[in-house]
C-alpha cells in the first residue's frame, strides 16, 4: 500500500485535486482520508471524504458521473494528491457544470466560465 501522510491533514484529511487526464482541466478539489485513499486504489474510481456529510463518498455514486482514475500524482510531502481522471458523464460539479471552477473573478464580481450546464441538478438529485 502506498502510504500518504494523513497526520499532516486537518482531521486526517488531505486535499485531492481531480484533473481531466486528457485536457489537464481542473475539475474539482475534495478531501481524502485513509479509507477514501484505500477505496480509490482498490477500485480505480475516485473516492473522497464528504466533510459536510461526514462519510465516504464515491464520486458519481448518485449522479452516475464517476471519475475513473487514469493516473495519480503524489506531492513531495505525501500530503496532497492529483487524481488524473476520466470524467464519466462530462460533469464533475454537483451544480451541473463540467468543473466546480465554473466562475472567474472579473473586477469585483464573479462571471461564468461556462455558459451552459451539462445536466440539471434538480432532475439528478431531486432538489430545486
Amino acid at each position: 500500500m502506498i502510504e500518504l501522510d494523513f497526520k499532516k491533514g486537518a482531521d486526517g484529511l488531505l486535499p485531492a485535486v481531480a484533473q481531466d487526464y486528457q485536457t489537464g482541466e481542473v475539475l474539482m478539489l475534495a478531501y481524502i482520508n485513509q479509507l477514501a485513499w484505500e477505496k480509490t486504489l482498490a477500485t480505480g474510481k475516485a473516492h473522497y471524504w464528504s466533510r459536510s456529510r461526514q462519510e465516504l463518498w464515491l464520486k458519481g455514486g448518485t449522479s452516475g458521473h464517476v471519475q475513473l482514475i487514469r493516473e495519480i500524482l503524489v506531492d513531495c510531502d505525501r500530503d496532497t494528491v492529483i487524481y488524473k481522471v476520466e470524467q464519466v458523464g462530462d460533469a464533475a460539479c454537483h451544480t451541473g457544470y463540467r468543473s466546480c471552477f465554473f466562475r472567474r473573478v472579473q473586477g469585483d464580481t464573479l462571471v461564468p466560465v461556462y455558459e451552459d450546464k451539462v445536466f440539471d441538478p434538480g432532475k439528478v438529485y431531486g432538489v430545486k
